[in-house]
């Protein structure tokens, strides 16, 4: 599988580490406990394409949101991760 770096380029994907889904966010430091059960343990089992939080392990070292589908692996783009 090739990720498309929006730094260095098409890489393989084994110099990446995936985090998980790019989209949950953070509960406020405040939030009742259950909010951040859910945002530690409860994930999507996403089916199809699905933005994922990569870094660049060996690389440029840099975040990305990587859009992949699940079913057949394929990658449809990558960003970088900071806004």
């Amino acid at each position: 599988m090739l990720i498309p770096c929006p730094y260095c380029g098409e890489r393989g994907a084994d110099e990446f580490t995936v985090i998980g889904a790019a989209d949950p966010m953070r509960p406020e430091p405040d939030a009742p406990m259950e909010a951040w059960v859910e945002y530690v343990h409860v994930r999507d089992n996403a089916f199809g394409p699905h933005r994922e939080l990569w870094h660049h392990v060996h690389g440029c070292r840099q975040w990305l949101v990587v859009t992949r589908d699940t079913r057949t692996h394929a990658v449809h783009g990558a960003e970088a991760a900071r806004r």
